[in-house]
């Protein structure tokens, strides 16, 4: 519950709380998330051939769309920040 005492929002509450006062850190992962590690992990058993370049082409696309929508949509400063942070792992592995 938000601190209705306090009408302040301390640097604190900006970066980890969501709009109802909850501090959120992690959430239950949505479905971007589910199929970039299904797809991750059936490329590490599957290393060969055309299916393992979709498998790679599903995780990426599905860990990019994660990452924009933490970015755009995040429920806190720490969740967008984290969007962006991986959003950046993705490109900068790409051009690497």
């Amino acid at each position: 519950m938000q601190n209705t005492e306090n009408t302040e929002n301390t640097l604190f509450d900006k970066i980890f709380r969501d709009s109802n006062g909850n501090i959120v850190i992690a959430q239950p992962p949505n479905p971007p998330l589910i199929l970039w590690a299904v797809a991750s992990l059936l490329s590490l058993v599957l290393t060969t051939g055309k299916i393992n370049t979709v498998l790679d082409v599903l995780a990426d696309g599905a860990l990019f769309t994660w990452a924009w929508l933490e970015l755009f949509d995040g429920v806190n400063y720490f969740r967008r920040g984290l969007g962006l942070a991986v959003f950046i792992v993705i490109i900068g592995s790409k051009i690497l």
